[in-house]
């Protein structure tokens, strides 16, 4: 009593990743308090590796030119023209001017990463226990591997409760830890997590801002959540795979990509088919 062997752990990730991960997450709630924390120990590193086993999708960026300045290096070939054309002459018909006043016209470059934020919307409402905390877990690894600095996380029922919010840097950990302290809460109040994604987002400079909706999409408190979606420019939705009607019809209206999450193996795939690499 109150230890959780560790050998037969790993017999029953090897045997069924997805039943341990929902047993481990379970084992978090325990009376035991030694047990419940050495069990979200063990879930937040499997969760963290879980998630880090996926495509990061950051990429390696790509060469650009860019003006000179920016803290590249400076492109000879590209800079060419500036150097062999004839020196400009000044408004003022005064005379060329030094060449110097043309390193406008210098081309440098540097590489430059796809800049994208994140905010993950947790649905905790009804029963939140299980494979599916244990699912919403990795949810939340996987996006702070994916965007580690410019991303937030939102766990919402009828209240929202902003886990990590986008300006503000966290521990990969701790904020798994907390998602896995989370129980069910409440009625489902979609259209709170919209706005509150919209809040959080628009804290971010990215050239891309996308929303993950982690639910089943069935708001059963205040109203239709369609309207508040306006303010998202871009939003994806991961499903339960058992209960994807209201997540595929919320989705079709409003144009956006969803993927069905079986359990918590499930979520790294998920992420790289709605996200993109």
């Amino acid at each position: 009593m109150g230890v959780l062997d560790e050998d037969a752990l790993d017999e029953f990730l090897d045997d069924s990743p997805d039943d341990a991960l929902a047993m481990l997450a379970e084992m978090v709630g325990a009376t035991d308090r030694s047990l419940a924390d050495q069990a979200r120990r063990l879930a937040a590193r499997l969760t963290i590796a879980l998630a880090r086993s996926g495509h990061s999708g950051q990429g390696v960026g790509r060469l650009t030119r860019r003006p000179i300045g920016s803290g590249g290096d400076l492109d000879l070939d590209a800079s060419m023209e500036a150097f062999a054309a004839p020196p400009s002459t000044g408004s003022d018909g005064g005379g060329p001017r030094p060449l110097v006043h043309d390193r406008a016209l210098l081309v440098e470059t540097g590489w430059r990463r796809h800049e994208t934020a994140l905010c993950l919307l947790v649905d905790r409402s009804g029963s939140m226990s299980g494979e599916r905390l244990a699912t919403a877990a990795v949810a939340a690894a996987a996006a702070l591997n994916r965007v580690p600095v410019d991303s937030s996380v939102v766990c919402f029922s009828e209240n929202a409760v902003v886990v990590k919010s986008q300006d503000s840097p966290r521990p990969i950990d701790d904020v798994v830890a907390d998602v896995l302290s989370l129980r069910g809460f409440g009625v489902t109040d979609l259209g709170l997590a919209l706005r509150t994604a919209t809040d959080q987002l628009a804290r971010s400079r990215a050239a891309r801002r996308v929303a993950v909706l982690l639910s089943d999409c069935r708001a059963t408190s205040g109203g239709d959540p369609l309207p508040h979606a306006a303010g998202i420019e871009e939003l994806v939705i991961l499903a339960p795979a058992d209960d994807t009607a209201d997540a595929e019809g919320f989705a079709a209206a409003l144009g956006a990509r969803w993927a069905p999450v079986g359990g918590p193996t499930d979520v790294p795939a998920a992420f790289m088919s709605v996200l993109g690499p």
